[in-house]
């Protein structure tokens, strides 16, 4: 058999750079700048952390056509839910068209994504109104709250560029696939109900965001219903809804769903601008001022008063943006087999919500409806926010004052239809299927945000992830193996049950790194599987510990080991070590392990061990057997 290496371990220092490397640049981003002269390396270096110069040389007039309908396209969305959103936010709607301005320029230069349209999301909208709404009125003191919203833009800028710059995208997984399904579904459940406020025309509302809380007030209110505006909106919701469902059915018509909320709001000014002095008016969003974003600079307030509210809220709904946005632009990066950088997003979007925050706009990011539109109409490069950002300015100059007829039933309308969407009965019914766990936590996130409120539901399903992770860490994978017949393959006997091992040969499988946190377990886990064997007349002679799966171990893992080689030791059971990864082995041999256990028990493959154990077995049954013999005679 190939023999075990057993040099000596490697220098501290080496074994720290390769952590480091392994942890904060999994990907790899070094590997460009090798056998590049210094000039060459300054180019790549401003390319990879401004990607606007990496694609704009090889930018020309084919790739512009396709980038400046998709622009279009998303700009004809982003007036619409800019409004819809802001009033989400409880903040004027102008900060709202603002907020598809400034940041997209921001992203057209720093943003590694061809496809991420930027804007405004329902979701972080309302947490905000939420969050800082519970510390200052929207309607007591408008213009705190507003200056509270851009100092939360500006503290999740900050929060994320940071995550970006030190590499610790690893953060954000800590959202699960299953936490994000059932928090985006209980968010478009409050949402849609909230907007019954607008589409029953009521003026008296509740600011908690429970599902029993607004339906108590839209019932307690229902002498103010109009049902007048309720026709309107249920038209409107009905054309949008359609329109989306015909999107879906016929990809090639992906443009009249990006449309249909612009038409409805140019519709919806047209009939409060012909119904304005009438009885039965229709209430609009008001005023709306030219002129491009204001400095806002000055206004970002760090009271100590106000400090813990906009932390939080610019904080959670930063991990909330980077989880939605880098996933969105991830998916889509790969059906064109494409990658994107989530720490070099992280940057972009920090740098655009900080830029942002100066310029009169709160949190922005990737949202999934702007983005698949932008995809759907042929973007090739980011340069299509770019022709966005600019469709935003020439609105703010020119055409702003003629959306202030825009009925709010209109804006209610629009977000519900965007928040249907987001319920994912499917994704759920899969998780149910595949992973019953899984299931759980995404319950817990929709109940939790419906019923108590967004940031606890985030919470409460973020701590069932993390605690199924703690089960997995305290129960590690581990398995008795067997060798498959006609084979040198040795697998899982509970998968596959024609799987054996030869007589007094006990062979177990570690899946995990070894750590405190489950030591008894292990040594436990293995006592059981010889008193089983044993139970079943077994006598076990020898145990093989196949640590191929462990990656990592600390010193209560070695002790833990050393531990179970004495109590075999104790039951004259030999016990070998199987293949230990590099980290493992160099801690095994700095811990004197291996002089415990001698080289002689350390093996490449579980071949190598299961013969040396047989081979072992069979000479010493020889040397029993001569004993006997020179003794009788």
């Amino acid at each position: 058999p190939t023999q075990v290496n057993f040099n000596s371990p490697r220098k501290f220092g080496t074994t720290l750079k390769s952590k480091c490397k392994e942890t904060f640049f999994p990907d790899d981003p070094f590997r460009q700048f090798k056998n590049e002269k210094p000039l060459g390396k300054a180019k790549k270096t401003l390319q990879y952390f401004v990607p606007i110069f990496e694609w704009l040389p090889q930018y020309n007039l084919k790739m512009f056509r396709f980038d400046l309908l998709a622009g279009i396209t998303i700009t004809t969305l982003a007036i619409p839910q800019g409004i819809s959103y802001a009033k989400l936010a409880e903040i004027p709607p102008i900060i709202g068209l603002y907020s598809s301005f400034v940041p997209a320029l921001v992203y057209a230069i720093l943003g590694s994504s061809k496809h991420v349209a930027v804007g405004t999301v329902a979701a972080c909208s309302l947490l905000i109104a939420d969050t800082i709404g519970s510390k200052v009125s929207s309607k007591d003191d408008p213009t705190l709250y507003l200056h509270l919203v851009f100092t939360a833009a500006f503290i999740t800028g900050v929060f994320q560029a940071a995550l970006g710059f030190l590499r610790l995208g690893i953060l954000v997984d800590f959202l699960s696939h299953s936490t994000i399904t059932g928090f985006m579904g209980g968010t478009a459940i409050i949402i849609c109900l909230q907007q019954l406020k607008g589409l029953l025309g009521v003026s008296h509302f509740t600011t908690k965001t429970d599902v029993v809380s607004v339906l108590h007030a839209v019932f307690k209110n229902r002498n103010e219903w109009k049902w007048e505006t309720a026709v309107v909106g249920m038209a409107f919701l009905v054309f949008l809804l359609f329109t989306r469902y015909l999107g879906q059915r016929k990809p090639k018509l992906f443009w009249v769903s990006a449309m249909a909320p612009m038409v409805v709001v140019v519709l919806g000014c047209l009939l409060a601008y012909f119904t304005r002095d009438r009885k039965y008016s229709i209430r609009t969003v008001g005023n709306l001022h030219k002129g491009l974003n204001p400095i806002s600079i000055k206004y970002l307030n760090f009271d100590a008063e106000y400090l813990p509210s906009t932390l939080k809220a610019g904080i959670i709904t930063g991990v909330i943006a980077l989880a939605e946005g880098i996933a969105i632009g991830r998916s889509f990066a790969i059906m064109n087999n494409e990658q994107v950088d989530g720490n070099k997003e992280m940057v972009a979007f920090g740098f655009m919500n900080i830029v942002g925050s100066c310029f009169s706009c709160y949190l922005t990011t990737g949202p999934f409806s702007k983005t698949a539109v932008n995809y759907n109409s042929g973007c090739k490069t980011a340069a299509s926010n770019l022709v966005m950002a600019i469709g935003m300015m020439l609105t703010l100059l020119f055409l702003a004052p003629l959306f202030s007829y825009t009925p709010l039933v209109a804006l209610s309308a629009i977000i519900m239809s965007a928040m249907l969407g987001l319920i994912k009965y499917e994704e759920a019914y899969h998780l149910f299927k595949v992973d019953k766990f899984d299931f759980c936590i995404c319950l817990a996130a929709f109940f939790g945000v419906a019923l108590i409120s967004m940031d606890m539901g985030l919470m409460i399903s973020v701590g069932l992830a993390l605690l199924r992770a703690l089960l997995y860490v305290a129960r590690p994978a581990a398995c008795k193996l067997g060798k498959l017949p006609d084979s040198t393959l040795y697998r899982d006997t509970e998968q596959y049950a024609e799987a054996s091992g030869p007589p007094g040969i006990l062979a177990i499988q570690l899946g995990s790194p070894i750590y405190y946190a489950y030591g008894n377990y292990i040594r436990e886990r293995i006592l059981r599987w010889i008193r089983n064997d044993e139970g079943n007349g077994k006598a076990v002679k020898h145990v093989l510990l196949d640590l191929t799966g462990v990656t990592s171990i600390d010193t209560t893992g070695i002790e833990t080991l050393a531990e179970v080689l004495r109590m075999l030791e104790v039951k004259h059971i030999k016990m070998k070590i199987v293949n230990p990864r590099l980290e493992v082995f160099e801690k095994m041999m700095k811990s004197k392990f291996v002089d415990k256990i001698g080289e002689e028990s350390i093996f490449l493959c579980m071949e190598d061990a299961d013969e040396a154990s047989y081979d072992f077995s069979v000479t010493t049954e020889k040397q029993g057997f001569e004993e006997q013999r020179s003794g009788v005679a």
